[in-house]
């Protein structure tokens, strides 16, 4: 059996399969026509930018995003919890100092 699937926007699916793409979209029967028919979906391919990195610390790092500060850290479980605790307080003032430096570094001075 044979049917028939009227495209809506056909240039671009067209487009998108020439270029190895795969298409999502709905396929359904049209109320109005009463034919079987495909939309395919309007995909916006989201562009952001990459964080900067403002230093890497011993056991992690500080980035900067265009809205948040990142503070990544990572500690080993040879450490007994006492020194893991130590660890995380050095590297949360160590992460504290990098964005005070980074804020002295883009102050102009006269």
């Amino acid at each position: 059996m044979k049917k028939y699937i009227y495209i809506l926007n056909a240039v671009s699916v067209m487009a998108k399969l020439l270029k190895d793409k795969r298409i999502e979209g709905v396929l359904y029967i049209d109320q109005n026509t009463g034919k079987l028919t495909f939309k395919a979906y309007n995909r916006q391919s989201r562009e952001r930018e990459k964080d900067r990195l403002v230093k890497k610390l011993p056991w992690g790092w500080v980035k900067e995003s265009v809205e948040r500060v990142k503070v990544f850290g990572s500690f080993p479980k040879d450490f007994c919890m006492a020194q893991i605790i130590g660890l995380m307080n050095e590297h949360n003032q160590d992460a504290k100092n990098a964005l005070i430096d980074k804020e002295l570094d883009d102050i102009e001075f006269c």
